[in-house]
């Protein structure tokens, strides 16, 4: 395995939401190399740390999920980002989509779903 694999950045301005995610991740022995409250945060964090994937909200403070995005995808076009959000953002869910996130997850968090978004991006990865 790559160094790189295996591993996640979770964004969400809720602290909650970032426990829950890596409750979820890490028995699965995935390791957060970094959590972001904010898309600025992200960007940063992301350049620093390089991870395998992005869990990320998109309603958050100073810079949402779809800038972030934007913004992790034009330093690295091959950025894994899986966009959360809750009920009712379809429609910012269907633009990130289009600005090149890999899949979605609707709020509240299911292990199952967030463990098969995840899997499908680490197929995809091994097919590169």
């Amino acid at each position: 395995m790559k160094s790189h694999e295996k591993t996640v950045m979770i964004v969400d301005d809720t602290s909650y939401t970032r426990v829950v995610m890596r409750r979820i991740l890490e028995p699965e022995g995935f390791n957060v190399v970094a959590e972001a409250a904010n898309g600025q945060e992200a960007v940063d964090l992301y350049t620093k740390h390089r991870p395998m994937i992005v869990m990320m909200d998109i309603i958050m403070p100073i810079k949402d999920g779809i800038q972030a995005l934007q913004e992790i995808r034009q330093i690295d076009p091959q950025s894994n980002v899986v966009m959360c959000s809750s009920l009712g953002q379809e429609k910012m869910l269907t633009k990130a989509i289009g600005l090149g996130a890999r899949d979605y997850i609707v709020k509240p968090l299911r292990a199952d779903r967030v463990l098969a978004a995840i899997r499908a991006i680490m197929l995809l990865q091994q097919d590169r």
